[in-house]
């Protein structure tokens, strides 16, 4: 009967989103959250001295690869902002660490010492991100030189020092949204990270939609209604895809010692496998390796000798997204990563000796090695529908432009303009999912039955 009670005051997701501003405690973390925001986006608009944004939005208009790089940092890179890279280095240091565990033993002892081996991991991996933003850092500014849009960056003579300082405050900027992040985590809803990662692409929603999808004629309110109805249908198709799961039934048995007699205790429950289960990473991945070649290419072309000043020419041709060639590795690299990190994050979980040390078992399968091979299975089986959503979804753009036709979009980019829609949908619909889920589950402790307030 309590049961039933708790089912009829469960909330629903978007019911949660409204219920939450009743709550004072619930409401002030929202706010606390919407302020994180706020800060990350005046901090996306303090460019780092000495750049000429008149230079920075020639070259962002017409090269391909860094208006990719600019859509998922919410434009903070066509500004040259402190906050140009984003929280991408430190994801770019959760995903080493996470390879790293299962062959570094000393890792793979600390992600089996609970709570606190989680907490040194994590100090770890913000001392692993430092290195990596100064790294990217100065990947981007010699990109960003390389095509005009910025002058003296240098290791070596006289320029050494502005660059120098660059690059440090680069760093010092995505350390400061990764600790936002943090706090938006503690003290806010939601993930942190992936809220500061959403804020940053939905941002760049109403400029995308009204400077490169809109044109204004008749054919262009066509266009956009064409578009509209196919983001709908992509917003559905992501949805049905990141809340599916496989449930694998699982059986607890174990003797309990009462009032000086044994009992035996048992029960039911199950695991939920989800059919995609490493959520953005491979996209993150497969986008990173196809425009790696476009990036060389866009530095070779710029040399003084012919022959490396052709091939660059034609690295930029081959991996640029006017190129079918582009979209078919891009949803071959995406479909081999899904499996691989799939793999690497499931090893890490080490399911089947949990489930045995907790006198857990699945009905007709035996414990230990036998489970690891039957949820190994299975886990291969529902991989191959989270490998080709995440695939299709790559891919997307490509298929639109098609549809719709590119002469019909106003921009040169239109093909690149649809990444946002795609690989970005992903994040958004990810984000509002889990955080309409934290709050329902916020919302659910103060219905239940018999909760004292």
């Amino acid at each position: 009967m309590a049961s039933a009670t708790r089912g009829q005051n469960r909330p629903q997701l978007l019911q949660a989103g409204v219920q939450a501003f009743t709550q004072p405690d619930i409401r002030d973390k929202l706010l606390f959250t919407f302020a994180m925001i706020v800060i990350f986006r005046f901090v996306s608009n303090v460019p780092v001295p000495g750049v000429n944004t008149e230079a920075l939005n020639n070259i962002f208009e017409s090269s391909t690869v860094l208006g990719f790089l600019n859509i998922f940092s919410g434009g903070a890179l066509a500004n040259m902002s402190i906050a140009a890279m984003g929280v991408y280095p430190y994801i770019t240091a959760s995903i080493v660490m996470q390879l790293m565990i299962p062959i570094v033993p000393t890792l793979q002892a600390l992600s089996r010492e609970g709570e606190q081996g989680r907490k040194q991991l994590n100090i770890y991996q913000h001392w692993m991100t430092v290195p990596m933003a100064a790294v990217q850092g100065y990947g981007q500014l010699i990109l960003i030189q390389s095509q005009g849009g910025i002058t003296g960056i240098s290791l070596t003579g006289p320029d050494a020092l502005p660059t120098i300082s660059a690059i440090i405050t680069m760093t010092a900027g995505t350390m400061f949204l990764v600790w936002i992040g943090e706090l938006i985590s503690e003290r806010g809803i939601g993930n942190g990270i992936s809220i500061i990662i959403f804020a940053g692409i939905v941002s760049g929603l109403p400029q995308l939609i009204v400077g490169q999808l809109y044109s204004g004629t008749g054919d262009g309110i066509i266009t956009t209604a064409l578009l509209a109805a196919g983001i709908f249908a992509l917003v559905a198709y992501i949805v049905l895809f990141q809340e599916a799961q496989r449930r694998v039934p699982v059986q607890y048995s174990r003797s309990v010692f009462r009032s000086g007699r044994m009992y035996r205790q048992s029960g039911q429950t199950h695991i939920p496998l989800k059919v995609n289960t490493v959520g953005m990473i491979p996209l993150i991945f497969a986008n990173s390796i196809i425009i790696f070649p476009a990036y060389m290419g866009s530095i070779l072309a710029t040399s003084g000798n012919s022959a490396m000043a052709n091939l660059g020419d034609w690295m930029q041709t081959i991996f640029n997204p006017a190129n079918t060639f582009y979209w078919v590795l891009l949803f071959l690299t995406v479909v081999i990563f899904t499996f691989f990190y799939t793999v690497v994050v499931f090893q890490q979980q080490n399911m089947a000796e949990n489930l045995q040390r907790q006198g857990g078992f699945i009905p007709g399968i035996r414990p230990g090695r036998p489970t690891q091979e039957y949820i190994n299975r299975v886990l291969i089986r529902i991989t191959w529908g989270g490998a080709f959503f995440l695939g299709t979804v790559a891919v997307t753009p490509y298929i639109l432009t098609n549809i719709v036709g590119a002469s019909n979009l106003s921009g040169g980019g239109s093909t690149l303009a649809f990444s946002i829609t795609a690989s970005g949908l992903i994040i958004v619909v990810g984000v509002i999912l889990d955080t309409l889920r934290q709050i329902e589950a916020q919302l659910l402790m103060r219905q239940y039955e018999g909760f004292i307030r």
